[in-house]
């Protein structure tokens, strides 16, 4: 079983502590992404689990054997860094089958494990050609290769997709997920893109600062954020915060604006408390094209500044309160800068947060 366990994690550099006491327990066959902007630890905690960074505290444990003190080669797990790495003057075959040569493996076995990875990502008819023959995508696909032919325990991705163009990246998350899915092996991977998180991962570990600040599902992380930090993290565009004050079931915004408390915050807000006001702009629609059974809604009359069409959708520029906010047209019409459009907002799908912390006040 190869589960990975991080118990109360530290990594300093001298007195600077850059990751703060975190614990995860990742499940075997699991695939969790870490995600945050640069800067937030989270290649740092890939490093740590893969032996190229030293632990400064706590324990980290790989199929229930802890590793803290272990070499890289000797915790069984393969990792795919943002550079391919690849021997420019070995074939595909050569720099699939390089680590099992390395280690001494029969040239049988090597063959059988490279063709096997080959069919696996697609490569079977490169096999002969070099990587200056590739392109980057098929580069990448061969430095997943050279992970798969060792049969780890765990891979390990660090911003595999970084150095592609985006028809490019949306191609190999594909591929990821499809080698997750063939392989069934524990994936620890490393993105600061919260749209590779989401359509990756079973769960996503959401980091800022050397701290995990939320763990969950994509659906979970999206529709029920921690704090105000992963409501605009995560989601595109990031949700619309309005701040305001609850008075009389609604809360009341700069401008005379209010609007009702949603229902899953009745009850658990005080009158006279400061609050952040957020709802996606999915969720923010004109009256006319707006989606059946959304639940409660309230009307917002709102002046357009800008409309960007998007082909099915258009995304719809205004502002609430003196804050710009974003709303969505489906099956959309022209909109002209500053036309009036009474829109409805989705109650059920809006959140609020503590105006200090940032913290979701649902529980």
């Amino acid at each position: 079983m190869a589960e990975v366990t991080l118990r109360k994690i530290v990594k300093s550099y001298g007195a600077l502590e850059v990751v703060h006491g975190i614990d995860l327990d990742i499940a075997h066959n699991e695939f969790v992404v870490l995600v945050g902007p640069s800067g937030c630890g989270k290649s740092t905690t890939l490093r740590m689990i893969a032996g190229l960074e030293e632990v400064s505290g706590g324990e980290i444990a790989i199929g229930g054997r802890v590793v803290n003190t272990l070499p890289p080669r000797a915790r069984n797990i393969s990792m795919v860094f943002q550079n391919y790495a690849l021997y420019p003057h070995m074939t595909v075959r050569e720099n699939l089958g390089f680590s099992l040569k390395i280690a001494g493996r029969p040239p049988a076995e090597i063959d059988k494990a490279t063709d096997e990875a080959a069919a696996i990502l697609g490569l079977a008819d490169y096999m002969d050609r070099t990587p200056g023959e590739l392109s980057g995508g098929q580069r990448q696909r061969v430095a997943m290769g050279r992970a798969i032919v060792r049969h780890p325990d765990v891979f390990l991705f660090d911003e595999p997709l970084s150095n592609l163009d985006a028809k490019l990246r949306t191609q190999m998350r594909v591929e990821i997920k499809k080698l997750h899915q063939k392989v069934k092996t524990t994936i620890v991977y490393v993105t600061h893109d919260q749209v590779e998180a989401m359509t990756l991962a079973d769960r996503i570990v959401i980091m800022k600062d050397g701290h995990i600040v939320q763990t969950g599902t994509p659906l979970e992380v999206f529709e029920r954020p921690a704090n105000t930090f992963v409501a605009t993290f995560i989601g595109s565009p990031p949700m619309n915060l309005v701040d305001g004050v609850v008075a009389g079931g609604a809360v009341r915004f700069a401008g005379d604006v209010s609007l009702p408390v949603p229902p899953a915050f009745r009850g658990r807000v005080q009158e006279g408390q400061r609050v952040t006001y957020g709802f996606r702009a999915d969720n923010l629609m004109p009256a006319g094209h707006a989606m059946t059974g959304i639940g409660e809604t309230a009307e917002i009359d709102l002046t357009i500044a800008l409309a960007e069409p998007l082909g099915a959708e258009t995304i719809l520029l205004s502002e609430l309160a003196g804050v710009e906010i974003q709303g969505k047209m489906y099956n959309p019409r022209p909109v002209a800068a500053g036309e009036r459009l009474s829109c409805l907002l989705a109650l059920d799908h809006a959140h609020l947060f503590d105006a200090e912390t940032g913290a979701s006040l649902r529980t």
